[in-house]
């Protein structure tokens, strides 16, 4: 009985939805992060009858056939790109992307990643770093005498020393956009790393056409709805549980066919 196998990739299908929604709910409050969501497809189907086919030699076709879908499968988890509330943190160094971009980190490799969490920091160096170490593109140095740094909307840095009338810039932010945001490959720490698929970083000031602006002083939060996630959490549920009957309704029939005398 097909009905088995094809209830079996639906509840499959709405357990991959539980954990997809589950790592939205948990990254609820994590600054930058985009909520995810499962895109599924239809297998193929069987032909009983072949839509189209002749029915009689007076040339009488079958308008619709006979198809049996046998289940569904993942197609894709998608990134929603969409802008978060800006929190207010009053902290030099929390920057905030209001519109599009990403904020660009060397790792400890050489190669470059890409973040949407602005909480940066210093580190012994001067340097201006993720939580984990890892430098700001390009490079930024305060020096440790600095008693204010100002970041424009522009990206451009400066910093004021004791006694010093006119503040010496430290550097210039740049941010990079991609023309596929979802073929970007997630590696932890709110870091995404590019692909074949997202296309190649186009790199340029912030403000410039295409490209967001900078805010000091502020955060990204989260674009995840809670209420949302919550009501997609019930309707998985409700679908995991509909494909559980199917298949203990397929198993009493398997019952009542071999108890035939």
């Amino acid at each position: 009985m097909k009905a088995l196998s094809t209830a079996a990739t639906g509840m499959q299908a709405q357990q991959l939805n539980v954990e997809v929604i589950s790592n939205n709910i948990a990254n609820l409050n994590t600054t930058g992060y985009k909520r995810r969501r499962a895109e599924f497809q239809d297998l193929l189907y069987q032909n009983i009858e072949r839509v189209g086919t002749n029915t009689s030699d007076a040339g009488s076709i079958s308008p619709t056939g006979i198809q049996v879908g046998v289940g569904v499968r993942a197609g894709a988890v998608y990134r929603i790109a969409e802008q978060g509330s800006l929190q207010i943190t009053d902290n030099d160094y929390d920057l905030a992307i209001n519109g599009k971009g990403y904020f660009i980190v060397q790792l400890p490799d050489g190669t470059d990643a890409y973040t949407r969490a602005g909480s940066f920091q210093i580190d012994d160096q001067g340097r201006v770093v993720t939580p984990e170490g890892f430098a700001v593109q390009p490079e930024l140095n305060i020096p440790q005498e600095a008693i204010s740094v100002t970041i424009n909307e522009q990206g451009e840095v400066q910093y004021k020393l004791q006694d010093q009338v006119d503040p010496a810039v430290a550097g210039q932010l740049e941010l990079a956009i991609f023309s596929n945001e979802a073929g970007l490959e997630a590696i932890g720490d709110n870091l995404l790393t590019q692909t074949q698929a997202s296309g190649d970083a186009n790199r340029a000031t912030p403000g410039q056409p295409g490209f967001g602006v900078v805010v000091q002083g502020y955060l990204e939060n989260s674009n995840v709805n809670a209420i949302s996630e919550i009501t997609n959490l019930i309707t998985a549920q409700r679908g995991y549980e509909m494909n559980s009957k199917v298949i203990q309704a397929a198993d009493e029939m398997l019952n009542t066919a071999n108890q035939l005398r």
